[in-house]
């Protein structure tokens, strides 16, 4: 018969369901002790959110200075390195050479600076020849005029006894007419006699002015030939005086020219050679780093940390914070103490932050943050491995934990309601 059933429809339904198994009744707990269980999770979250506090705490990035901080040097200009005088590691004084640094130009002509430097050093050499012969012209002129002045004193000296001489016969010859005189008044002698006198008189007198001219003349001759000497002197040294001038601004130009061919980059400082960024024959730009000093008096070793303004007023001087080195994992060699030693009143110029390579980076390039620098003094500034011990070194980063302030939990919780109350609060007064 069409659609005969072989089974029943029942049998069918269990042989679907025969997998499941037989069902179980489990008898529940009992009302009591689920209420129980639930009120005391209740006292004790309670209790925790009432009684219970938490420090919050920021990861800031620092790194490691020294006191005196390392001193890196930058090319001055733009040029190859023509030689290298240290090597790396090696101890050096103030004022070692660590490079030379060739800046000059070359043209159709030659080298720029030789060709300058050739024709300033031959400048110089004529200007100096020049100022040797008015040096060797300004004593035999002072020489000759001090002879001349040496002849004229003597012929004056001559010149005053004859004078002297003179006025003592003119005033003879007077004395003597005067008698003659007398004589021609009693009649001892006529006139022509007496006329003869006077005459002798007057010819002594000439004699007498023309003696006592010369002398004048003389006298002012060696008045001129000493201030020839004086003059000529002053002469002799003002032209000196103007060659040495153009003498000191030919060396400037040789050393303005010299600094034009080759630079010689010197140590400031006292210490060791840690790193050297270039090699012979390597072109370098203006700004671009070439050695790397570590002063041999360093007396300590810092954190430096950079502080965001909104964590200033849970952090003073004095705190202890938990300090991890890039170099040392603190999964292996843990966490480190410190303590702050000054915090700075001030947010961090973009000048001062721009010298440390832990400067923090603002998301986005916003620049609502201002950050304030954290000296942190360590507890230890080397670590023991492998029986050697290690220093920290200038410029090594690392990761430090500060705490900050400690509220209830709760009040952790109710932090986002202070927003809402800053949104809604109207004028402060007082």
């Amino acid at each position: 018969m069409k659609g005969n059933k072989l089974f029943r429809q029942e049998a069918i339904e269990q042989q679907k369901a025969k997998w499941a198994g037989n069902a179980l009744l489990v008898r529940g707990y009992p009302a009591w002790v689920v209420a129980s269980t639930c009120l005391f999770s209740i006292i004790i979250l309670a209790a925790m959110l009432i009684f219970g506090s938490y420090t919050r705490r920021i990861n800031i990035q620092g790194e490691i200075v020294t006191q005196p901080r390392a001193v890196t040097l930058y090319a001055p200009q733009q040029g190859v390195i023509a030689s290298m005088h240290v090597q790396t590691g090696q101890i050096i004084k103030k004022g070692t050479p660590l490079y030379q640094l060739d800046v000059s130009r070359e043209t159709h002509s030659g080298n720029v600076t030789a060709t300058v430097t050739a024709a300033i050093n031959k400048q110089i050499a004529d200007v100096q020849s020049i100022i040797e012969k008015l040096r060797e012209n300004q004593k035999i002129t002072s020489a000759t005029l001090e002879k001349q002045i040496s002849e004229t004193e003597s012929g004056n000296k001559k010149a005053e006894l004859m004078v002297k001489d003179s006025a003592a016969g003119m005033n003879a010859m007077g004395s003597s007419m005067k008698t003659y005189e007398e004589y021609l008044h009693k009649g001892l002698i006529n006139k022509d006699q007496f006329n003869n006198q006077r005459y002798l008189y007057y010819q002594q007198q000439n004699s007498y002015q023309s003696l006592n001219s010369q002398l004048i003349q003389e006298k002012f001759k060696l008045s001129t030939l000493r201030s020839q000497l004086t003059t000529g002197a002053a002469d002799f040294d003002n032209q000196i005086a103007q060659y040495q001038f153009q003498l000191g601004e030919l060396q400037r130009q040789l050393t303005e020219a010299d600094a034009g061919g080759s630079l010689i980059v010197h140590a400031p400082v006292d210490g060791v050679v840690t790193s050297l960024n270039v090699t012979s024959g390597q072109m370098v730009a203006p700004g671009d780093s070439i050695t790397q000093l570590v002063p041999a008096d360093i007396n300590a070793w810092h954190l430096v940390l950079w502080l965001p303004n909104d964590s200033l007023p849970y952090v003073a001087a004095g705190d202890n914070i938990n300090i991890r080195y890039d170099a040392f994992p603190y999964q292996k060699f843990g966490q480190f103490t410190g303590h702050i030693l000054s915090i700075s009143a001030v947010p961090s110029p973009v000048q001062e932050m721009a010298t440390y390579g832990s400067t923090p980076r603002n998301p986005g390039g916003s620049s609502d943050l201002s950050w304030y620098k954290v000296t942190v003094a360590l507890d230890r500034n080397s670590f023991e491995i492998a029986g050697r011990e290690i220093f920290l070194t200038n410029g090594m980063r690392a990761e430090a934990t500060l705490f900050l302030e400690t509220r209830q939990i709760y009040q952790w919780m109710l932090s986002p309601f202070y927003d809402i109350k800053k949104s809604i609060t109207g004028p402060v007064n007082g």
